[in-house]
């Protein structure tokens, strides 16, 4: 006997159809993998936290202490600003201070001096009552003098030091020595510097298309490359979903949030990401193109078509095919696979098929939510084919939704496994079937297209 695979590169050149054309195949064989279904988007890199730093103080900078990139900690000095004018306020004030305390100390022994002349009744009431007004005012005005002094040693001892508020790296600088800044309470004023904390842990903020937002959850595992680093893929995890929604020329988004671990900094701020949020995902399943399962063999009519998957179907679920198309189903398959149900293929047992088509159709004539051609009555098909069809699609939705992948038998023609069809990730699609022994995934190639000529 000719080995199966020889006859199978022989129908790749050429295989005679019912109207004498020629064809030409594409093959695959399944093949064991991880498979995912995803949600796409896109995403810029950030810090999960930064801080802008003002300086409280006007002043000249006589020093800057830190550039772009240096890591900081809190309470390191960033920059020092000139001094030398408040220090001779200062001093001013330290003289009011002096003033205003000698003139409450005087007005204290003269308070004094009234309260013993009240005592002997020498002065009145509104007299004692108006030297105790001197005093408190005297006191007020001390008070005044000494607060204005301390604002100064605070502006010349600490101000003027402006410090790193948290531990972090320094992304932007925005002051050189000799420069001037505003003080941050000014409308004129602008963050000095500006500080990321903790580059080792980073956060993407992506916007989530209104459809897909539903499949987005806290905890959710997203991986992610990036443009700049080809040839490396990077994981991260969802850790907010905002409820804010974001409308743009008519597509509503939500912005989502996702953490990820940059322990190597090799992931830097700004950096566009593109993502994948892992919906569902199968680990060691089979695995088929989608090709194949949106393949249809175009020298079989609809009928012939419909004959052989109702035979299979009939043989995987134990029941014989619909009234009205089973002699049809016999006399088909037997013509067109060379023998019923058997394929030729070593540890093939037949197959059934109870609905539902290829993703993306791609199969003429085919019913509503299927692949499978009998909407109307394809060429060569007998005048109840259509309501065959109807009958079909109602026992379908009401099972396992197999779709047929296709293959050329021993006698080199074509013949179909059911499978079901699981997760997709837009390329290959999870496939399962009991059909699908281990021979079986090893000695068959299924046709992913053909060219007629």
């Amino acid at each position: 006997m000719v080995p199966g695979l020889a006859i199978i590169l022989l129908f790749l050149f050429s295989c005679g159809g019912n109207n004498g054309t020629v064809s030409s195949y594409e093959f695959q064989s399944l093949r064991r993998g991880s498979i995912a279904k995803t949600v796409s988007s896109t995403g810029s890199l950030k810090p999960i936290a930064t801080v802008n730093v003002f300086s409280q103080i006007s002043g000249k900078v006589e020093q800057v202490l830190a550039d772009y990139n240096d890591e900081v900690k809190k309470g390191d000095v960033l920059a020092v600003l000139n001094t030398d004018t408040r220090r001779l306020q200062r001093n001013q004030l330290e003289a009011q201070v002096k003033k205003a305390r000698s003139a409450y100390e005087l007005q204290e022994i003269n308070h004094q001096n009234q309260e013993r002349l009240a005592e002997r009744n020498l002065i009145s009431q509104y007299e004692l009552r108006q030297s105790r007004n001197q005093l408190e005012s005297q006191a007020a005005d001390l008070a005044i003098a000494e607060a204005n002094l301390r604002v100064a040693e605070t502006e010349i001892n600490h101000y003027a030091f402006i410090t790193s508020p948290i531990d972090g790296t320094v992304l932007s600088r925005n002051i050189s020595e000799g420069g001037t800044v505003v003080e941050g309470a000014s409308a004129n004023s602008t963050a000095i510097f500006v500080i990321a904390e903790n580059l080792r842990e980073m956060q993407i903020e992506s916007w989530v298309g209104e459809l897909d937002i539903s499949s987005i959850q806290e905890g959710q595992r997203v991986r992610f490359t990036l443009e700049a680093l080809p040839g490396r893929s990077f994981n991260g995890a969802v850790s907010s979903k905002r409820l804010s929604p974001s409308t743009q020329d008519g597509v509503v988004s939500y912005n989502v949030i996702v953490t990820v671990d940059n322990a190597d900094l090799s992931l830097l701020p700004g950096m566009t990401c593109n993502m994948e949020f892992i919906e569902e995902s199968r680990e060691n399943v089979l695995l088929v193109s989608n090709a194949a399962l949106r393949y249809t063999p175009s020298q079989l009519s609809a009928s012939q078509v419909e004959g052989i998957i109702s035979a299979k179907r009939g043989a995987l679920t134990g029941t014989a095919p619909e009234t009205g198309n089973r002699e049809e189903a016999r006399s088909t398959a037997a013509a067109g696979q060379g023998g019923g149900a058997g394929t030729g293929v070593p540890g093939f047992s037949g197959g059934g098929f109870s609905g539902g088509g290829a993703p993306g159709g791609g199969m003429p004539g085919g019913a509503p939510g299927g692949g499978m051609p009998g909407g109307g009555a394809g060429p060569g098909a007998s005048g109840g084919s259509g309501g065959t069809t109807s009958r079909t699609s109602a026992a379908v939705s009401q099972g396992p939704q197999y779709k047929p992948l296709w293959f050329l038998n021993s006698e080199g023609k074509p013949d179909c496994i059911l499978v079901i069809a699981g997760i997709s990730d837009g390329s290959v699609t999870e496939v399962s079937s009991p059909d699908l022994t281990e021979s079986i995934v090893a000695g068959t190639q299924f046709i992913l297209r053909e060219r007629v000529k």
